[in-house]
């Protein structure tokens, strides 16, 4: 019997190959650590309403959503940390100013400052989002996840907020996105917690991830792994590194620990 008790995976780049489905073997890895009495948590920067499709086909029941804000085992909260308002507010004047566009999740939908956008069709189609409205600001304090679009590398730093940090979306055709991420909010932060309520050592968990949004996560857990296609910044903060999404990643890297044959 391993020594493992916990296994986080981050979603697109890591499960989700480019084209939208999920590898076989990546199925049948998590069906394998499951049966052997791992916990398997979805942890990503998406928000939660919007991967039951992901759940269900891999049969997962505890996540980290919106980056770390909100975290769930079995369907009792774990982290719920909204993000400070006067930081919204911030950004809302900026992104006017330079004609950018930003989604706001709350733990319900997905507020758009642009319905129109181009852009923003594109978010929508690219990661099947489903409940979507224009944003208002009566959702200002409920607010758990941003994301920055149509924003230029040269453009991040306008967005400079002590405390918070932007993550460049390592997806193909939507590196254009920025999740906005917090130093004390993040990945790292939501699987510490989960690690305290089930009292299991961080030596004894893994975690897979390919974006810089997931580098406090495998930073924390003793066994971290960048999947190939990773960001390449990403490798730095990861123990290991792993084949690509499209080329069995999850499962190369579950076997190369000994719970894969």
């Amino acid at each position: 019997m391993s020594n493992y008790k916990i296994l986080f995976l981050d979603i697109d780049g890591t499960i989700i190959r480019p084209d939208d489905t999920i590898e076989d073997s990546t199925k049948v890895a998590i069906k394998e650590v499951k049966k052997q009495g791992i916990e398997v948590f979805l942890a990503t920067g998406r928000p939660l309403h919007e991967i039951s499709d992901i759940a269900e086909q891999l049969d997962i029941h505890s996540f980290i959503g919106y980056n770390g804000a909100y975290a769930t085992y079995r369907e009792k909260d774990v982290v719920r940390e909204p993000m400070d308002s006067v930081v919204i507010e911030k950004y809302l004047q900026i992104a006017k100013k330079h004609q950018h566009e930003i989604v706001f999740y709350t733990d319900k939908n997905n507020a758009f400052t642009n319905m129109e956008s181009k852009y923003t069709k594109e978010m929508i189609e690219k990661f099947h989002l489903h409940k979507n409205i224009s944003f208002t600001p009566d959702i200002v304090k409920d607010i758990l996840g941003v994301t920055l679009v149509n924003v230029g590398e040269n453009e991040t730093e306008l967005y400079n907020h002590q405390g918070i940090h932007l993550s460049q979306v390592n997806v193909d055709g939507m590196r254009h996105c920025y999740d906005v991420i917090r130093d004390k909010v993040n990945k790292g932060f939501a699987v510490k917690k989960i690690l305290e309520l089930l009292d299991i050592h961080p030596e004894n968990a893994i975690a897979f991830g390919d974006g810089m949004n997931d580098k406090e996560m495998l930073q924390f857990v003793g066994e971290g792994f960048a999947m190939g296609n990773g960001h390449p910044d990403l490798f730095s903060y990861a123990k290991h590194k792993t084949t690509e999404v499209t080329d069995s990643g999850i499962y190369n890297g579950l076997k190369s620990l000994g719970l894969l044959n």
